[in-house]
């Protein structure tokens, strides 16, 4: 009983798996093909984007801040505070300013892309769409991923430039002036942890992206499950973000 109920989860996962990989590739053979859709593009790229902008710089401002605050404690008995401003940029660059941004537009744009999708799809609208003849994919899936590729680098930028900020704000308690933080951040940092640091946004915007479109397509039971598919969206693509990090951080260190 214990087997059948194990083989009875494990198909299910992967044809779930199967699944997700099949709307993937599908939405990105169809982001070269036509008709495009410049004006969702536009609508999604400001409520996906400029909408998340807020949220975004003050993730970066009080990480900073933070993250300055620690390293000043770890690095005042051995009277090398001036190094901060470069511990705050490699940490934020390549790790954190990435990771946090995309978690933050997972808890609010993942979520809201499958309400949104989820809702038209159990009052549906959807299936009016398929009946009309529209390809629902390169209708609804395509202009969210493609607002999500240029959004999310760009949020990423503004964190960890807002980051900076706020860690000479709280280094600036201790008397660290600008000329020094500025000077700190090349002795930490190379030119690839910039590449690094905008090229891992591109992939968690894929996550986020084609994990609320698949599960928003996939939502049933009325309101209740339009919910349910929300949380899910969210927990997934926070949990696909973090392990996907891991690996491309490996990937990096393995170019080095």
């Amino acid at each position: 009983m214990n087997i059948a109920v194990i083989d009875k989860i494990l198909i299910r996962f992967f044809s779930e798996l199967q699944n997700y990989f099949a709307l993937a590739g599908q939405t990105l053979i169809r982001l070269f093909i036509r008709p495009f859709y410049y004006r969702e593009f536009a609508i999604q790229f400001d409520k996906l984007g400029f909408s998340s902008l807020f949220i975004c710089v003050l993730t970066g401002l009080f990480t900073g801040m933070v993250m300055a605050l620690q390293a000043l404690i770890q690095l005042k008995p051995f009277a090398a505070t001036s190094y901060v401003g470069g511990m705050v940029a490699a940490t934020m660059v390549k790790e954190l300013g990435p990771v946090l941004a995309s978690m933050m537009v997972a808890g609010r744009v993942g979520s809201a892309i499958t309400a949104e999708l989820g809702t038209m799809v159990v009052t549906e609208q959807v299936d009016a769409m398929r009946v009309e003849g529209t390809d629902i994919i390169k209708r609804l899936v395509v202009p969210r991923l493609l607002a999500l590729l240029l959004a999310l680098p760009l949020l990423t930028v503004v964190t960890d430039a807002i980051s900076l900020v706020g860690g000479y704000i709280m280094s600036a308690g201790y008397g660290i002036n600008p000329t020094m933080y500025i000077k700190g951040i090349p002795q930490f940092m190379v030119f690839q942890d910039l590449i690094e640091g905008v090229t891992k946004p591109l992939f968690f915007a894929l996550i986020v992206a084609m994990t609320g479109c698949y599960v928003g397509l996939n939502t049933k039971g009325g309101a209740e499950g339009v919910g349910a598919s929300a949380k899910q969206a969210v927990v997934l693509s926070s949990v696909m973000i973090l392990v996907t990090d891991f690996f491309l951080s490996k990937i990096f260190v393995a170019f080095r």
